[in-house]
């Protein structure tokens, strides 16, 4: 098992005034006093190869310790800014939007305090100290459709989302162009707090390809999904019926947000038409989501969806929404159990799980709404 405390024990502060490190590149914009926030491009401090540091698409070939000692070893130079004005930090605007690490020179008040900031939403990060100035040494290698976006003030928001991710852009580095204010419509630019970013990257790709999965041939068969990985379990039924999906997560006691002693199990759901509500599980209902969409892309049919999710005790790691997306991501690039009946699924999942069948039966409305179409005992 993987342990927090000895990655943020490896921690190395520098106790430099001045560091010339390369950025991975790495940004995080925070939401305490918005408008006005805090800005903080960062470094890698910790040595290897800088170019990880910023891609959760590659961290599950990784040990999670690995990764967290990677993250954690990023030293954050801090910056005062208005959400209203990202004009005014052009150059953190062009570091965020480099597909490669570029050197950079960040001058500190004092040296960085020895800190970690640990979010449900974002990546860990290490070091952070007030920044007196930051300067970009090497030129940014800004991917030629976040040129045309970044160029281009008469496109919404939404509209440079769904074009950088239909030009192969990879999700994390759309979420960083967007935190910092470099799409959108002119004078409506605004840089906006990470953990915001995050979650309205997922939230606008999954509906737009959901949009594409509603005209799609219904599922024929029952597919079941399952993956373990550090302390948690993924599971997924794919059930035919038109497109509806839910997301259940049960945290075991001793876990990141359930220090109890019993289980705590949430879910949120919605039916063909979507929802018009945040989902009470946030950016995690989203990042499974835009998962779950790209997979019925890929199989060319429309489904039912039930995710769900175990995280076990000792798992004290709020290291964001990254870690179900990715999770969920591999989950689907699995071979798929098939089944024919409802009843031999549910079996399935009884098997799979901590918990019994008849705890997500009853946390679950699309379980329960198919098992009253199939007219199976309830519970």
């Amino acid at each position: 098992m993987f342990s927090l405390w000895r990655a943020i024990e490896s921690v190395q502060v520098p106790r430099a005034i001045e560091l010339e490190e390369p950025s991975p590149p790495s940004v995080f914009v925070g939401r305490v006093g918005y408008p006005r926030v805090r800005v903080a491009p960062a470094v890698a401090a910790a040595g290897g190869e800088a170019g990880l540091y910023e891609k959760p698409e590659e961290w599950l070939r990784m040990p999670l310790e690995e990764v967290l000692r990677m993250r954690l070893g990023l030293v954050r130079g801090v910056l005062q800014a208005d959400v209203r004005k990202p004009g005014a930090l052009e150059e953190v605007a062009l570091l965020a939007m480099s597909s490669r690490p570029v050197e950079v020179e960040v001058r500190f008040a004092r040296p960085p305090r020895p800190s970690v900031r640990l979010d449900l939403f974002a990546p860990p990060f290490g070091p952070a100290g007030e920044a007196e100035r930051v300067r970009l040494l090497g030129n940014p290698a800004v991917p030629r459709p976040l040129e045309r976006v970044y160029g281009d003030e008469g496109l919404r928001a939404e509209e440079a989302v769904l074009y950088l991710y239909e030009s192969g852009v990879p999700v994390s580095q759309i979420q960083r162009a967007f935190s910092v204010g470099a799409l959108g419509s002119g004078r409506l630019r605004r840089l906006v707090p990470t953990r915001w970013s995050i979650t309205a990257v997922d939230e606008i790709i999954s509906r737009h390809l959901l949009e594409r999965v509603r005209g799609l041939e219904q599922l024929d068969r029952y597919l079941f999904f399952e993956r373990r990985y550090a302390d948690n379990t993924f599971v997924a039924i794919l059930a035919p019926g038109p497109w509806s999906y839910e997301w259940i997560e049960a945290w075991f006691p001793h876990t990141t947000w359930n220090p109890g002693l019993t289980v705590e199990v949430e879910g949120d759901w919605e039916g063909f038409r979507g929802r018009s509500t945040y989902a009470s599980l946030g950016g995690c209902y989203y990042a499974a989501r835009l998962a779950t969409a790209e997979y019925l892309l890929r199989l060319g049919r429309q489904a039912t969806a039930v995710l769900i999710r175990e995280i076990y005790e000792g798992f004290f790691l709020p290291i964001g929404v990254w870690f179900v997306r990715e999770n969920v991501r591999q989950l689907f690039a699995a071979r798929p159990e098939r089944y024919d009946s409802l009843e031999e699924v549910l079996e399935r999942l009884g098997r799979a799980t901590r918990l019994p069948l008849s705890t997500w039966v009853s946390a679950s409305r699309l379980l329960r709404d198919m098992l009253r179409q199939e007219r199976l005992p309830v519970g």
